[in-house]
Order: C-alpha cells, then sequence, then structure tokens
C-alpha cells in the first residue's frame, strides 16, 4: 500500500468549502441524469464495437493520497491493462499518453474525443471522492515515483476538470507542466474560479479543442 502521509501536511482550503461541496453535488446530479438517459445505448454500441464489461474501474490516488475507484466507460480493449507495456509512451515523467494507442477501440475515440467516457465519474464526485473541479488522479505506478513536490498536487480533490484538461491536454505532454498547473489551481482557486473551469471546460468540449 502507498503511504502518503509522510509526504504531505494538510488539505487545501477548498476541501472546506461548503459552495464548492454544493456545486459538486448539484453538477454530479445533473451529470448523473445525463448518465441514466444514454447509459443503454451506450451499453450496445460499447458491447457491439468490443467484447468485454461496459464500464471501466481503476484504482486512483485521491485527497491526501488515499486510493479510491474510479469509473468510466470502456473506451479501450478488455485487457488493455496487460497490453500497457507493449505501447509507447510519448509523454514525459509520470503519466502516460500515446496519440495512436492502439488499444483504444473504434468508439472509444469517439467516447474520448467527446468526454463522454468521463461521464459515470459524476458518481465518483457524488460521493465526495472527487470534485467537479480539480486534478487529474494519479494511478499507483505513478505516484509511487512521486518527489516531495509533486505531492502537493494531491492536497485537493481529484477533479472531472481542471487546469489541465482546459489548457491543451492534448499538446502538453510534460508531467512537471501538469504539475505547475495543478499548484497553479490551488494558488488561484475561489468557488468562483471553479465556475470559470466548468465554462470553460464545456467550451473546450463542444469546440473539440484538444484531446476532449
Amino acid at each position: 500500500m502507498i503511504t502518503a502521509s509522510v509526504h504531505l501536511n494538510v488539505p487545501h482550503r477548498s476541501t472546506c468549502s461548503i459552495v464548492k461541496r454544493a456545486i459538486d453535488v448539484m453538477g454530479s446530479l445533473i451529470g448523473l441524469g445525463i448518465v441514466g438517459l444514454i447509459f443503454l445505448p451506450m451499453a450496445i454500441v460499447i458491447r457491439l464495437d468490443s467484447p468485454g464489461n461496459i464500464l471501466y474501474s481503476q484504482e486512483r490516488y485521491g485527497l491526501m493520497g488515499k486510493p479510491f475507484r474510479i469509473y468510466k466507460f470502456r473506451s479501450m480493449v478488455n485487457n488493455a491493462e496487460a497490453l500497457k507495456t507493449q505501447v509507447e509512451n510519448e509523454a514525459q515523467g509520470l503519466i502516460f499518453k500515446n496519440q495512436q494507442d492502439p488499444r483504444i477501440t473504434r468508439v472509444g475515440r469517439f467516447l474520448r474525443r467527446t468526454s463522454l467516457d468521463e461521464l459515470p465519474q459524476f458518481w465518483n464526485v457524488l460521493t465526495g471522492e472527487m470534485s467537479l473541479v480539480g486534478t487529474r488522479p494519479p494511478t499507483a505506478d505513478e505516484v509511487i515515483h512521486y518527489s516531495e513536490h509533486h505531492w502537493q498536487r494531491l492536497t485537493v480533490k481529484p477533479g472531472l476538470t481542471g487546469e489541465w484538461q482546459v489548457n491543451g491536454r492534448s499538446t502538453i505532454t510534460d508531467f512537471e507542466d501538469i504539475v505547475k498547473l495543478d499548484l497553479r489551481y490551488q494558488a488561484l482557486w475561489t468557488p468562483l474560479y471553479d465556475l470559470v473551469l466548468i465554462l470553460k471546460t464545456l467550451y473546450v468540449i463542444f469546440a473539440r479543442v484538444g484531446a476532449f
């Protein structure tokens, strides 16, 4: 088990904000309503395109390094994790990216381009494991290599969106640049800033900017 207690001091002030939590609850309820409407057709196209589960889950690390299980619509072949070592990592540092990852299914590419694969994470937001806005939650094979300053990004809740997503996540391939954006978010955070990032995210999705 990965222990973060020696690396982290206190949670960021955003974790105590009643306004932020209220925004998260309202947003997650709306999001889960959308999931309910599209789940059946989504399940059909995912299963027709590739055998396997409709939903994909993976252990990630969230607030103060606490592990939790994240949920997405499956966008890769069923044994994607086992095939990861066969795919070249095009990113630098403690993040994995490959623009033409062969593990991604045809439907999966559409889901990722439109961010529809992320919708089940509204459940993680409702339960309080995530927030609408925060940092990208890392995997175990990433956090075991963290340096001291990397742990600072985990003093906020992981988010469905954040600075990285609205600032061209497909063009940012250096993990240290992502860390800088995460720390920028922590420095600038207010409930209003969360709303600004949510609106920017909607623009990025519907304008099809970057990896969305």
